[in-house]
């Protein structure tokens, strides 16, 4: 998995096997600015799981900002807005999981 920051975005990108569809991927915001990333071919017993934290410094990533793209050539490119500094946490606006 790739990571590029800027200013105000955080991207995430992986090119995932042919075998990954959109439905065998799962992004979950959790506690402490974490965002965990699961993909998973349950009917394959190999090459089929990849799994993925990624850990952001305390107040940068708005987290209810979380989206994430699933492209038909298996690219999977998850984009979170940076916080300006002193701006307030946006939880409990939203749900915290994106499920394909």
């Amino acid at each position: 998995m790739v990571i590029q920051s800027t200013l105000s975005t955080h991207t995430m990108s992986v090119v995932l096997p042919r075998a990954i569809q959109s439905e065998m991927v799962t992004v979950s915001v959790k506690k402490g600015d974490r965002l965990n990333i699961v993909a998973d071919a349950w009917h394959m017993e190999n090459d089929c799981h990849y799994e993925w934290q990624v850990h952001f410094a305390p107040g940068d990533a708005d987290m209810p900002s979380v989206r994430a793209r699933f492209a038909p050539d298996g690219k999977l490119t998850i984009t979170v807005q940076r916080r300006a500094p002193g701006q307030t946490s946006g939880y409990g606006r939203g749900p915290l999981g994106t499920r394909f």
